[in-house]
């Protein structure tokens, strides 16, 4: 049976199936502005909250949607939603107030807080958003066997098994919103002379075109050994397209002209929503 609580969160839902992204998108950025707040006065002291604003992902996801995608809860439908790799769930408890049905899935060791910053959120608030703890270098799979939407943002370079990851999403989700790090050069010196094995200064690669991604070695990129995978955005469109996915709108930001795996002013990132073909297939 439904608490009023659901009956409330299921009207608002049911109420707003146009919203268009531009209005989810202010929707979201005044929710993030009352939730920094809310983490001002819970101050925790034996943790720190993810130093990022994950909500400002609409900004982009404003920008990337067109046509009928641009309506998230019309794609949703009556389907649930997960954000992996959620952070504090930010982005979760957001997608709640629109009446959305949300789990979250990360993992304590790499969590930037060990998931006590949803945690201690998810009772400040109230919220009956589900919390999954689970490994995606693992042979994981999903709490549920269906879903209508997930939030996979910022979270393919971190793993080192990518290919598995969107291939187990696409078996349940109908849609999904990725954002990752790409590249179109390889990092400066990454070239050797083969006689005397030392790196040739200021050499560097055009694999743009190629359907490849760099590793990257344990603290080159932002000092973070959890940094793997960085693909070219030709090896992005393959890897989606090898796993199940068809791309409905793409995107790139940050430095699109000259980007490279690891130096802070090479970042470059692609946003993009695509569509399951195994859901597809299993309906």
């Amino acid at each position: 049976m439904k608490s009023r609580a659901d009956e409330a969160l299921a009207s608002i839902k049911k109420a707003a199936p146009q919203m268009d992204i531009a209005e989810m998108k202010g929707r979201a950025l005044t929710f993030m502005s009352e939730l920094e707040a809310r983490k001002s006065a819970l101050a925790p002291s034996s943790f720190a909250w993810y130093p990022y604003n994950t909500l400002s992902n609409f900004l982009h996801l404003d920008a990337l949607l067109t046509g009928e995608h641009r309506s998230l809860l019309e794609l949703i439908g009556d389907k649930s939603v997960v954000d992996v790799g959620c952070a504090d769930g930010d982005t979760a408890f957001f997608l709640e107030t629109l009446g959305c049905t949300v789990q979250t899935i990360d993992y304590a060791p790499t969590n930037y807080n060990s998931l006590q910053g949803v945690r201690l959120l998810k009772n400040a608030l109230s919220s009956s958003v589900e919390i999954h703890e689970i490994d995606l270098d693992a042979q994981f799979l999903l709490p549920q066997e269906e879903y209508g939407l997930v939030f996979f943002l910022g979270i393919l370079y971190h793993l080192k098994n990518p290919y598995y990851a969107l291939e187990t999403l696409a078996k349940s989700c109908e849609y999904c919103l990725i954002s990752t790090r790409i590249a179109k050069f390889s990092t400066r010196n990454a070239e050797y002379d083969t006689r005397l094995t030392k790196p040739i200064p200021g050499k560097r690669t055009d694999f743009s075109h190629l359907p490849i991604a760099y590793l990257l070695d344990e603290r080159e990129a932002n000092n973070d050994s959890t940094n793997y995978w960085i693909f070219s955005d030709t090896g992005l469109r393959r890897i989606l397209e090898r796993t199940g996915w068809d791309i409905c709108d793409f995107m790139t930001v940050g430095n699109t002209a000259n980007s490279d795996p690891a130096s802070a002013e090479g970042d470059e990132r692609a946003f993009c929503l695509v569509k399951s073909r195994k859901r597809d297939v299993q309906q």
